[in-house]
């Protein structure tokens, strides 16, 4: 999904993949498929296949400066 989100954001809208942050990811639910299984006795036991909406929001930021080095090491 996220590959998907950043190939969008390339091609349809021009944009630096390099600069790109996830903004928001959520997923809903989606429509449930009904089905059914036979079980003994003429009965039947519903089954339900869950789908869901993934949605990826990514934005373009600008590169952050590369920090200096602090001086003295570790204690």
């Amino acid at each position: 999904m996220l590959a998907s989100a950043i190939a969008n954001a390339e091609n349809n809208l021009s944009l630096d993949p390099d600069t790109l942050w996830i903004k928001t990811v959520f997923v809903d639910e989606g429509p449930t498929l009904k089905r059914f299984r036979p079980r003994a006795q003429g009965r039947a036991y519903r089954i339900r296949k869950r789908t869901s909406h993934i949605t990826v929001e990514v934005e373009s930021r600008p590169k952050p400066a590369a920090k200096a080095a602090k001086k003295g090491g570790a204690r």
